[in-house]
């Protein structure tokens, strides 16, 4: 059932909330999270604040109601958590006791911005940077602006901890989602990323009911209006790539793909800081200004000039900043029906070529295979071990349906729009990671991608690689010929095949528990003789 009750229309009553400040500007929030010693301001004018142990995403701590609504329709295991509406509510209750006590911070906001596909989030926060941080990544509605579905309700009490014999949680912190009453509930949360994520997944569960497909991909457009779809996980490129200097960005992270075309969830962006450079990343260098909001980055104690290159902290750090800040972005948000879809993987094993020309079937298969690796990865736990993952749909944490449902969305679009799809290794190449292997440069990735959006290998010679059965194109402007076919790229053959082997064993021990047609199934990689 996925029908939603007409009777959580009506916002959140703020008269529970006597002295809460509502709808502070971003100046305000910025003063009081200074006055509050929530974080300092940096040399480039960003806050700077502290997460704590959690640096990142913490998955086991992330529960769904289970309930009437969503019994038959959300894939549960160990990514989408069960909890009882029982424990829900009552936990709920201590929150919003917890907030009521002080003064909380509100922005009245919106998540998606297709008029017909929005959703009004009240945002309540303990920390004035939480609010900040909703306030610049979710959609500032205009004057006017009307949300077409239910309003939700977003419960952040960083302070107040979770007991798992009371609550039916694992930890000391949680994230809980309630889709049939609209509301989101975190508990004992620093990461601001949480509250993101929390409301992407919610968008994910929604969305196919409309008949549109939900997308964790960064988006892009060129002068002539075309649409480019960048998906990956952390540290594959999909935030830098999208941010290119000579294009003008959709946004960074989550879309939808309905009958009017792309349109972006959010309205700011949250891009990895780890070794930002100037030279590297313009874009989002300059984009780091007040009103941006950096997680974890270190400081210079004395000129609190930031420190990208400081891991000390995490791999993970961050910044959060409004598409303003951005020169060159889309003003209304919203896109035409993608020409390039690019799907980005970092390939540790070195023998996935740097672009490869996917058929439907190809795409299909890949798409439901989401290969990469964890780089400085957004997950507590993860630590600085690089290894190997699939993450269906490229964003599998995210996605509470069975993951068929968005896969047949993505083929039907598709075929529909004629949409090009390509694998781009942003990996490693030459040999493995740590095997002799080097990654990518990012002006070879960029002048490739470049190639992909300006239309410049369609219709273009290929060479089919056997085993990975991929097609890889004989040229490509800008990058030596002799990088695109990774088995010209390593000293010893016989290395090559054996890690070659060993990644396609991977490929199709993970694709084992899909259902799909055998057509599917044969555009994947196979070992010889299969």
């Amino acid at each position: 059932m996925d029908t939603l009750s007409p009777a959580t229309l009506a916002p959140f009553p703020l008269e529970l909330l006597p002295g809460a400040r509502i709808d502070l500007p971003t100046v305000q929030l910025v003063e009081e999270a200074l006055r509050r010693k929530e974080g300092v301001l940096a040399a480039n004018g960003a806050l700077t604040v502290s997460t704590g142990r959690r640096t990142g995403r913490s998955p086991k701590d992330r529960f769904l109601v289970r309930d009437a609504s969503t019994e038959g329709s959300v894939e549960w295991g160990a990514i989408n958590q069960p909890i009882e509406p029982e424990r829900f509510e009552a936990l709920w209750d201590r929150a919003l006791d917890y907030l009521a006590e002080g003064r909380p911070y509100v922005s009245r906001l919106c998540v998606g911005a297709d008029p017909d596909m929005r959703i009004g989030v009240t945002a309540i926060t303990e920390l004035a940077w939480h609010n900040l941080f909703v306030r610049q990544l979710f959609v500032r509605p205009d004057p006017g602006m009307v949300c077409a579905t239910p309003q939700w309700t977003l419960l952040n009490a960083t302070g107040l901890g979770t007991d798992p014999a009371r609550d039916g949680v694992n930890g000391d912190g949680a994230v809980l989602i309630d889709i049939t009453g609209h509301r989101v509930l975190l508990c004992g949360m620093h990461y601001a990323g949480e509250m993101k994520k929390a409301m992407f997944t919610i968008m994910n569960f929604l969305l196919p009911a409309q008949g549109a497909l939900p997308m964790h991909c960064a988006a892009n457009e060129g002068d002539d209006g075309d649409t480019a779809l960048f998906f990956g996980l952390s540290g594959t490129g999909k935030t830098t790539l999208s941010a290119d200097p000579d294009r003008f960005l959709i946004g960074d992270d989550e879309h939808g793909w309905n009958d009017r075309g792309v349109f972006n969830f959010e309205g700011g962006c949250y891009a990895k800081c780890i070794d930002l450079s100037p030279e590297r990343e313009p874009v989002i260098w300059g984009a780091l200004r007040f009103g941006a909001v950096m997680e974890n980055v270190v400081l210079d104690p004395a000129s609190r000039e930031p420190r990208f290159e400081d891991a000390s902290l995490t791999e993970n750090t961050r910044a959060a900043y409004p598409r303003e800040h951005i020169p060159m972005h889309v003003p209304h948000n919203r896109g035409g029906h993608p020409h390039a879809i690019l799907f980005l993987t970092c390939d540790l094993y070195g023998v996935l070529p740097p672009v490869s020309i996917l058929d439907r079937h190809q795409a299909a298969y890949h798409f439901l295979s989401g290969y990469t690796a964890l780089v400085g990865s957004t997950e507590v736990g993860s630590g600085d071990h690089i290894r190997p993952t699939f993450s269906t749909c490229f964003g599998a944490p995210f996605f509470p349906r069975p993951a068929h449902v968005y896969a047949n969305l993505l083929m039907e679009r598709m075929q529909r729009h004629g949409s090009r799809v390509y694998l781009v290794n942003t990996g490693w190449t030459g040999g493995s990671h740590g095997g002799g292997g080097r990654r990518f440069d990012l002006p070879t990735t960029r002048a490739l991608v470049h190639a992909i959006v300006k239309g410049r290998l369609e219709g273009a010679r290929t060479t089919r690689i056997p085993g990975l059965n991929l097609d890889i194109p004989e040229h490509v402007p800008g990058v030596p010929d002799e990088v695109l076919d990774p088995r010209r790229t390593w000293r010893d053959p016989g290395a090559y095949e054996q890690a070659a082997r060993e990644l396609i064993g991977r490929f199709q021990e993970n694709f084992g528990r899909f259902q799909v047609d055998e057509a599917i199934r044969a555009a994947g990689p196979r070992l010889e003789g299969e």
